[in-house]
């Protein structure tokens, strides 16, 4: 596959990432009791309305701080491997570190140290195996949600960015650089750095040795997803991505953003997702996730829909958690 040597376009960097899990009263403990991210919008997935699609984020769920789950109780397990982003980095105020380190083992959460690129980061597991860390960084505005005993000073702020583990990295970098326009910054420990113009969710790491393929499941990611500006821009994507040998797939109604899809060599399932509208076109900025919201053509089904999904509730955690 050819690529051009300079991207016409580049993305401010992650839109979203998506996942699968089990259970939706354990991920939104998790999420929203532990980690402190507001739960945005609660809907459906959308091919099959049978399941959650749960949406966590900053106040507004802002493009680069939106982690979403599928919640499905009886799904496999799935294995983490090449082909998948295989950890979700989630970024943190200057100084807020040792806050994170003492809260997540005081809700029983094993937590690893580690280092690269001459950052500490925080490494942890959600009950389903989903593998996420913390770091600490200048670059990104503070969140305005404080929830559960986390103040705007300690509160996540988005996503610092994301592992990616893939299958040829060669490929998938070239693929970021030259398509989707990031910016080599160099190699340590095993990984290859990647950096985009945004100041959330904007460094990106890949394996520099190739990794056996993973298989989905909940504790796995699905998808990745890349910001455009709005439709306009979005369709400019498309021809881009096709232009450059990739096969996108037709641009689709979320309602909240529009996205299109298509799968890199290395394995990885990308997404391009608009900005605009976001999820208080629906809803209240101040009520944001409080009501099962459904697309206009689900509406007819809501009653069938509802007796289908295991209710559950965003609650303050109090001590060790399991």
């Amino acid at each position: 596959m050819t690529t051009q040597n300079q991207a016409v376009q580049q993305t401010a960097g992650i839109h979203h990432i998506t996942a699968f899990v089990r259970h939706p009263q354990v991920t939104s403990d998790f999420y929203a009791g532990i980690l402190g991210l507001r739960l945005v919008k609660k809907t459906v997935n959308f091919d099959a309305p049978e399941v959650y699609h749960l949406y966590f984020g900053d106040q507004a769920g802002s493009p680069g701080t939106i982690i979403t789950f599928f919640p499905w109780e009886n799904s496999r397990k799935g294995r983490i491997g090449g082909g998948q982003v295989g950890i979700t980095t989630y970024v943190v105020p200057v100084g807020s570190y040792d806050f994170w380190k003492e809260r997540l083992a005081g809700f029983g959460v094993e937590v690893q140290e580690t280092e690269r690129f001459g950052e500490r980061y925080l490494q942890f597991a959600d009950p389903d195996g989903l593998r996420s860390e913390i770091v600490e960084r200048e670059e990104g505005t503070n969140s305005e949600w404080a929830f559960g005993g986390i103040t705007t000073d300690q509160a996540i702020k988005g996503f610092g960015g994301a592992v990616l583990f893939s299958i040829n990295p060669e490929s998938t970098g070239k693929l970021l650089e030259n398509v989707m326009g990031l910016t080599k910054i160099g190699e340590d420990v095993g990984f290859v750095r990647y950096r985009s113009f945004g100041d959330l969710g904007n460094v990106i790491d890949v394996n520099a040795t190739a990794m056996a393929v993973g298989h989905g499941g909940h504790g796995t990611v699905h998808h990745i997803a890349w910001r455009a500006k709005d439709d306009a821009e979005h369709a400019l994507w498309r021809e881009h991505v096709a232009q450059n040998g990739y096969q996108p797939t037709p641009i689709v109604d979320r309602q909240y953003f529009n996205a299109l899809y298509f799968r890199e060599e290395g394995g990885i399932l990308f997404e391009i997702a608009t900005d605009p509208p976001g999820f208080a076109r629906d809803e209240e900025p101040e009520h944001l996730g409080e009501e099962l919201k459904l697309p206009e053509w689900y509406e007819k089904h809501r009653g069938e829909i509802e007796k289908l999904l295991t209710p559950f509730e965003v609650r303050v955690l109090e001590g060790e958690w399991k």
